[in-house]
């Protein structure tokens, strides 16, 4: 907030001239907008299905052994965001089979 209105009032030097001389009915103006937005966004968060963590995918993923063994880095690296795996690093082979041995049962290895 307070950066905000030090942009503003910068703005305000540079352009009209004003300086630091802002009057308090322009300050409240301010004050008002800037508020507005923070109640703006707080609906737009509270009424959204946006979270700020994880949140589990709806289904799970449906792919057969084989699937996982033609699968395309960029796709494995997806399904792996999807579910909560975001920074996995490693080759192509540890990528699959880590999925496999995470998305599969033990009878479908």
């Amino acid at each position: 907030m307070a950066a905000l209105s030090r942009i503003f009032q910068s703005a305000c030097t540079i352009v009209l001239g004003y300086g630091n001389q802002i009057s308090s009915q322009e300050t409240e103006k301010i004050q008002k907008i800037k508020m507005k937005k923070e109640d703006d966004y707080g609906e737009i968060c509270a009424s959204s299905s946006f979270s700020e963590g994880f949140q589990m995918p709806l289904h799970y993923p449906r792919y057969k052994k084989g699937d996982y063994e033609k699968m395309e880095e960029w796709k494995l690296d997806i399904l792996l965001k999807q579910y909560g795996f975001l920074n996995f690093n490693g080759t192509l082979e540890e990528k699959r089979t880590f999925a496999m041995g995470t998305f599969l049962w033990p009878d479908q290895l």
